[in-house]
């Protein structure tokens, strides 16, 4: 898909990958909506896009509260257009430091459950009805390696993601011939805060830049036809050859 004169809708879009992708898409000529829970943050971002001539709005919302979903879809689709390509990127970890389940509250787990799952499958109702009248959309649902590894610690963040990349498998399988495709995409391990936040002493020099992986973002949704929909693919697939 050519980005070109398309609506962008990206959720944790104040920082870390989030920020790295709507700046790559902005460059790449669309129209870009960033949601975050931070205004501060988002606005930063949001202001840098505008500097460099591009089209850019920031909205401040929490994707996991109960009725966030109808109101940024409505708010993006009035801003810059209908959506064409949603990136579910907000996420939490949980509980830190990182706890085993037997230490994880039931209200803790229900938190990720809230906005790394709940929350896309909310926006993506939303969002998805208008593509599907359109014959056209992507919905790229940012995974983790969480998602198919039991990793100790990561309970509440590991299931939410295995849920994520389900909910892609059945919108892709309900929607088939709609001309509406879903991917989920693994970004690796990064340099972000919330790695920082998971993993305090992980060497830094050994993640990938949050901005080298929007690139490979970009390449996929450039490729994304290629896909089946429903796909669980990995970002280092897509590396552009001058970052290989």
């Amino acid at each position: 898909m050519d980005l070109r004169d398309r609506t962008v809708l990206v959720t944790g879009g104040g920082r870390g990958l989030g920020a790295a992708f709507g700046r790559a898409a902005a460059r790449a000529g669309a129209r870009v909506v960033l949601v975050a829970r931070t205004a501060s943050e988002v606005e930063t971002v949001a202001a840098d896009i505008r500097a460099a001539g591009r089209v850019v709005h920031a909205l401040v919302a929490d994707v996991g509260a109960e009725n966030a979903g109808t109101a940024i879809a409505a708010a993006a689709a009035a801003l810059a257009g209908p959506v064409d390509v949603l990136v579910h990127n907000a996420s939490v970890l949980g509980p830190v430091p990182l706890r085993p389940l037997l230490d994880t509250s039931p209200a803790d787990f229900a938190g990720a459950i809230d906005v790394n799952l709940l929350g896309p499958f909310r926006l993506s109702q939303a969002v998805v009805g208008s593509m599907v009248l359109r014959g056209q959309g992507l919905v790229l649902h940012v995974t983790s390696d969480a998602s198919i590894e039991a990793y100790p610690g990561w309970g509440a963040y590991g299931v939410s993601k295995a849920g994520l990349d389900h909910l892609a498998r059945v919108w892709a399988a309900e929607l088939a011939d709609t001309g509406v495709r879903f991917l989920s995409v693994d970004p690796g391990e990064m340099r972000t805060r919330m790695h920082a936040d998971a993993m305090p002493e992980a060497d830094e020099a050994a993640l990938a830049d949050p901005a080298a992986v929007a690139e490979s973002l970009l390449e996929l949704i450039r490729d994304a036809e290629s896909l089946q929909s429903g796909s669980r693919v990995e970002a280092a697939r897509f590396a552009p050859a001058a970052m290989r």
